[in-house]
């Protein structure tokens, strides 16, 4: 049996081992168990008065979101360990989550919401099914998926340093962003991750064994111990100085019965409602961010792995596109929004895995988590920010391949790695590199080298970056 399993996810022959597998999704988890915290923070609420209310002025219960959240990252991790057999882990897709809870519900109710999502997964199925997905993603030149992992690297970084709080938002125009609280390292969560920064930075460059894993075990401890002894606290929105989503304490509660009642509790009355024209942009949006957030971070993660070919495509393409797909409809239809690949899954790749087994621990854990999640607010966000930084330098080091000697690919190639972080983006990202590589090149002499389809994408993202105005003039 243990002979069929190495097979068939190709430990061996990808040079991997069952430690490095099972390490890889404890570490993948460690790295992604926040947004069973922080998902239920931005769909639901504790009270009416602190959630996002829809039409009707409902609203979903925290601790039911925790639980489909943790169900739906279980359920489609396990199954895409299964299927396309790589180590990417899946859960609900943070831009995705805000966008309905900022933008969708006030028009609809939250059923008729997932409704939506469930749509738009269908619709990336669909393409991915009829290998439309697998052509754009082969259209992309080689430079530019290069490019994509960069700004993904940057991207992870810069959520784990704006997590961590060692980068902060400055209250005012100019600068925007600020070190630490009031331009300084003032606070101990954030302390905390600039210790577990260099322990497993330090870990990491004298090649130690597990050093991710060793490195976030080491820091909660430092982090736990601080906590006893300080009583920090968490900010809660409105201490500055405490940890940013859960104090790293000892729970006095371990096991806790989920509530799944929000599974089956979607809609599609939302074209009666809004209109047919609204629905469908609100679709377009949708699609548009899930196809591209994924196929970015996809080609981000196979080339860190290493599984990625020269011209970066990876594995059982089409599988992982189909399965990314049904992650959105997974997620739709429990209420947890859209499930997608989580760009965190780098955290383990760099403990070493590179099969779908890992996704297999990692499922397992959040199917776990259901049961037990008291136990996932143990790691503070701060502890697994240091590992994201690390990861982020990790995937950053993949610039090394990309020729910068032609400035109509040095622009693209710039525009695509620095858009991602500063618009907290993947699809922005892309975007950006896709118009302006077509345009530069073309006006430079180049346009037969471009492919069509290349063409079309560039044009779909022109029409997403200004759908604003033309929902406007629509009058949405």
């Amino acid at each position: 049996m243990k002979a069929r399993i190495d097979n068939y996810f190709e430990i061996s022959s990808r040079g991997s081992t069952w430690g490095k597998e099972v390490r890889g999704g404890l570490v993948t988890f460690v790295t992604m168990a926040y947004i069973v915290i922080l998902n239920p923070l931005i769909l639901g609420g504790f009270s009416a008065d602190q959630a996002p209310l829809d039409v009707n002025g409902d609203w979903l219960p925290n601790a039911q979101v925790a639980a489909v959240t943790a169900l739906t990252a279980g359920v489609m991790t396990i199954l895409f360990g299964l299927v396309a057999r790589l180590p990417f882990g899946f859960a609900a897709g943070l831009g995705i989550n805000s966008f309905l809870a900022v933008s969708v519900v006030g028009q609809v109710t939250w059923p008729e919401a997932m409704g939506l999502v469930i749509i738009n997964g269908l619709i990336i199925v669909l393409l991915a099914s009829t290998g439309l997905r697998s052509l754009i993603f082969n259209a992309v030149p080689q430079q530019l998926k290069i490019a994509i992992t960069v700004g993904i690297g940057m991207f992870i970084a810069f959520i784990g340093l704006v997590n961590s709080g060692f980068v902060r938002s400055s209250g005012v125009a100019s600068p925007p962003v600020q070190l630490g609280d009031h331009g300084s390292v003032a606070t101990l969560p954030t302390a905390t991750f600039v210790i577990g920064l260099i322990i497993i930075g330090v870990l990491i460059a004298r090649k130690v064994k597990a050093a991710l894993l060793v490195g976030i075990v080491a820091t909660t401890i430092i982090a736990i111990i601080l906590e006893a002894i300080f009583k920090v606290g968490p900010s809660l929105g409105t201490n500055p100085a405490g940890w940013n989503l859960n104090a790293p304490v000892l729970p006095t509660s371990i096991v806790s019965v989920p509530d799944l009642s929000l599974v089956g509790q979607f809609s599609f009355g939302a074209f009666e409602r809004i209109g047919v024209l609204a629905a469908v942009m609100l679709i377009f949006t949708l699609v548009f961010t899930n196809f591209f957030d994924a196929m970015g971070t996809m080609t981000g993660l196979a080339n860190e792995s290493g599984l990625a070919d020269k011209k970066g495509n990876f594995p059982r393409l089409k599988s992982a596109l189909i399965v990314e797909g049904i992650g959105a409809v997974a997620g739709g239809a429990a209420s947890a929004s859209s499930n997608t690949v989580f760009v965190e899954s780098g955290a383990g790749i760099g403990e070493g895995a590179r099969t779908g087994f890992a996704n297999i621990v990692t499922g397992l854990l959040f199917l776990a988590a259901m049961f037990f999640t008291p136990l996932t607010q143990i790691v503070p966000l701060e502890v697994a920010s240091a590992a994201l930084v690390i990861v982020g330098a990790l995937m950053v080091s993949q610039i090394r391949f990309i020729d910068f000697s032609e400035f109509s690919i040095v622009l693209p190639v710039f525009l695509t790695i620095t858009v991602m972080p500063l618009t907290y983006s993947i699809a922005n990202g892309i975007g950006a590199g896709f118009i302006s590589y077509v345009l530069v090149r073309s006006l430079s002499g180049k346009a037969k080298e471009i492919s069509p389809l290349l063409w079309v994408v560039a044009v779909g993202f022109l029409i997403y970056f200004v759908r604003g105005p033309i929902e406007a003039t629509l009058g949405f």
